[in-house]
């Protein structure tokens, strides 16, 4: 078959361009032939230029334009419903707009100079509390961003993982990490030895050594030797910058009472005997001593060590200044005349501190003379408490006759030969806990007294009158 005999079969359709066969009336597109028109020769074109086109053609023809009408139309309405709603320009038609959230904008290059920094946004940190958006390029002008303090629970919950107690066999204390590795504390909560066993808030413990001692600051420095390296430590600030009326919040183990806190503001910053100390009217009592004085930022300003208390001083209580610390951390020592508490004494005295050391002494041992007499009630009823778990719950028994009173052998193990009944086991476990409690309160109220500078003597011959002389 040659090209010539391919439109005797079939015709073109005007609407879509299929090739249709000649004996079908219509295309698949819907145009309809007019075969009288086809017959007497006229193309397509000519049918569409002589406007003659079929009828269904221009049906739809008819129902595009309108379709096409209402499409502009549409958008057209959705334009002007948009402008409308648009919020008019700030005056100076043209110019860069400031964010809400920024500072009052400065004069500067324009954001698309190529002199002028990409602003790039970023979070301001200030502890839990969300802080607003500023520009990098802000960031120059502190003034104009106001960064709220956190509430004193956040500093407070932020701080405490931070806190241990320090146990040795001298008594207690507290202290805090300022490493994952290292612990501040006091002189006097060591002592002379070189190892001790610290505390954390969950109840943890772990030895530690007593790396360095400073006496004449009463600051030792502690190592742990296996640390976590998640453990939270303390920022340190700054003591001789404080002001008086600043808030002042203490940490520690006040009689042993472990995670305690106490508040109250820098009442001055003394310098005495080459020691800076923070003066406070938050309550500092035993136990207290090597706890972190912070201010409301969270920051270390001192290291609580010693609180005065008696008919002539109420309310006086001492820190000495963190930068002791740091220059001990640093390797670095300086030079001081005497103890905080020697040279404080002195200070207040005015007469090598002999008038006001004997104030402080008589009403130190009129205090712990009242302390052990009330613990020795409780051991009084211990006892009767003891003889009946000994005479129906353990069997065996308790050697070391030389005892004040008998439950002291629950203290050393060699003094139990026996054993506690079954079922008995939290009869036991009360008796345990009682007898902790009564030595716990002994050593607060011993260490208490030391710090008055109560004499040893006297101290013992309470304890043996009361029959709460123990072992160790």
């Amino acid at each position: 078959m040659n090209d010539h005999a391919v439109p005797a079969f079939s015709r073109v359709c005007p609407e879509c361009g299929r090739r249709v066969p000649s004996k079908v009336p219509s295309c698949r597109c819907g145009c309809v032939f007019d075969e009288a028109a086809e017959a007497a020769g006229m193309a397509p074109a000519e049918l569409a230029d002589a406007g003659d086109q079929p009828p269904a053609h221009r049906a739809r023809q008819g129902a595009s334009s309108i379709i096409t009408t209402l499409v502009v139309a549409a958008a057209a309405s959705l334009t002007v419903f948009f402008w409308m709603k648009t919020p008019p320009p700030p005056e100076g038609a043209g110019a860069a707009t400031t964010p809400t959230y920024l500072p009052a904008p400065r004069t500067e290059a324009p954001p698309d100079s190529p002199s002028a920094p990409a602003p790039s946004f970023t979070i301001l940190p200030n502890g839990d509390t969300p802080a607003p958006l500023v520009l990098e390029r802000e960031a120059a002008a502190p003034a104009s961003v106001a960064v709220p303090l956190s509430s004193l629970e956040d500093v407070v919950s932020r701080a405490m993982p931070a806190l241990v107690r320090v146990e040795s066999p001298d008594g207690f204390g507290s202290g805090f990490f300022v490493a994952p590795d290292t612990i501040v504390t006091n002189a006097h909560v060591v002592g002379s030895n070189t190892s001790v066993t610290i505390r954390r808030t969950d109840g943890r413990t772990a030895p530690a050594r007593v790396e360095t001692t400073a006496t004449e600051f009463d600051i030792a420095i502690m190592r742990i030797s296996n640390p976590d390296p998640r453990q939270p430590a303390l920022t340190m600030g700054s003591g001789m910058n404080a002001r008086a009326g600043q808030e002042i919040i203490a940490l520690g183990t006040p009689l042993g009472l472990q995670n305690t806190v106490t508040r109250g503001i820098v009442s001055a910053v003394r310098e005495v005997g080459g020691v800076t100390l923070v003066q406070t009217d938050a309550a500092i009592n035993p136990g207290n001593s090597g706890g972190p004085l912070l201010d409301r930022g969270g920051a270390v300003i001192g290291i609580a060590t010693m609180g005065i208390g008696s008919s002539v001083a109420q309310g006086l209580s001492f820190g000495v200044a963190i930068e002791h610390a740091q220059s001990l951390l640093a390797g670095r020592r300086s030079v001081a005349t005497g103890t905080p508490a020697a040279s404080l004494t002195q200070a207040m005295s005015g007469r090598q501190g002999t008038a006001a050391s004997d104030t402080i002494r008589e009403e130190g041992a009129r205090t712990y003379e009242q302390a052990i007499a009330a613990l020795a009630r409780t051991a009084d009823s211990l006892d009767e408490y003891w003889r009946k778990f000994k005479s129906a719950c353990y069997e065996g028994r308790v050697a070391g006759g030389s005892f004040d009173r008998e439950w002291f052998a629950l203290w050393d193990p060699r003094a139990m030969q026996g054993a506690v009944s079954p079922g008995c086991e939290q009869s036991f476990a009360n008796a345990r806990s009682a007898a902790q409690d009564i030595r716990t309160g002994v050593l607060n109220a011993q260490e208490a007294a030391r710090r008055a500078g109560v004499y040893p003597g006297t101290l013992r011959d309470v304890r043996r009158r009361n029959r709460l002389e123990f072992p160790d």
